[in-house]
């Protein structure tokens, strides 16, 4: 099972969550997201047409959706 293009991992013990987009065969990191508007701005880049809850395109790892708490 392939994976989303968007990855958004698990919160870090400092808070946020660190964000991949799969692009040419390799994951690249977008950087750390703290809230949804960092996540946007990140994701704005790599994938203009992205739905925060379409899991063909974004993936929330290791907790839930939309929350950036420290771990």
């Amino acid at each position: 099972m392939r994976s989303a293009p968007i990855v958004v991992h698990r919160s870090s013990h400092s808070g946020g969550r660190r964000v991949t987009v799969h692009n040419n065969g390799r994951d690249e990191i977008l950087g750390t997201a703290y809230n949804d508007h960092d996540l946007v701005e990140g994701v704005a880049v790599a994938d203009p047409e992205a739905i925060w809850d379409d899991p063909h395109r974004m993936e929330w790892r290791g907790g839930p959706a939309h929350e950036f708490r420290a771990a």
